[in-house]
């Protein structure tokens, strides 16, 4: 499908671009929150900002979740820009795993920590950036510690593969010349 925000068809649509890296600005977020909140909140002295930030952080997945959704559905009726043609087979087929991956990835690691919340003998609520509260998926207690681990597991999946999509697409922008990043990136930003 053809946008008018996709010049000649070699860019990605505005509101991919927009979702694409707001997406990925809230996952290295949730990363740095993630990481220092479950040290955090083991020491009484840090324990009220843990708090916080743990609130916080269970409201910025769930805008990961919704903008994912979002996204995946805005992929499957936009078709992206077709690739340079020095992109191998393997190479397409690759990018093909990995973006599939990604968005799995995107939409399970905060259902995973819904599910912990969900799931926590502590019965602690959600409150979305102090807007509203986010009601608890219907799941037994006992689901707590291995709802925990596979979050945790996952999002260790989803930082690698994130690592190695940003490193691919710099190596495309750096070594391969091919203006693969030129898609994807913001217009208003030179890649120059």
């Amino acid at each position: 499908m053809t946008d008018a925000n996709t010049p000649a068809q070699t860019r990605y649509t505005r509101t991919a671009i927009a979702l694409h890296w707001s997406i990925a600005v809230l996952i290295l977020w949730q990363i740095g929150t993630g990481y220092w909140m479950v040290r955090a909140i083991e020491d009484p002295a840090r324990w009220a900002s843990a708090v916080t930030v743990y609130q916080l952080h269970k409201s910025t997945g769930l805008s990961v979740l919704a903008l994912s959704l979002v996204r995946v559905v805005w992929r499957l009726v936009h078709e992206p820009p077709p690739l340079p043609a020095t992109i191998s087979s393997r190479q397409w087929r690759a990018a093909r795993i990995v973006q599939t991956c990604l968005y799995g990835l995107m939409l399970a690691v905060p259902l995973a920590g819904w599910v912990i919340v969900s799931s926590s003998p502590l019965g602690l609520a959600t409150f979305v950036f102090g807007w509203f509260e986010w009601p608890h998926l219907p799941v037994e207690p006992g689901h707590e510690p291995t709802a925990k681990a596979t979050h945790r597991w996952l999002a260790y999946a989803l930082g690698l593969l994130a690592l190695g999509h940003a490193l691919a697409a710099l190596r495309h922008h750096w070594i391969d010349r091919n203006g693969l990043l030129r898609r994807m990136w913001p217009s208003s930003v030179s890649t120059e």
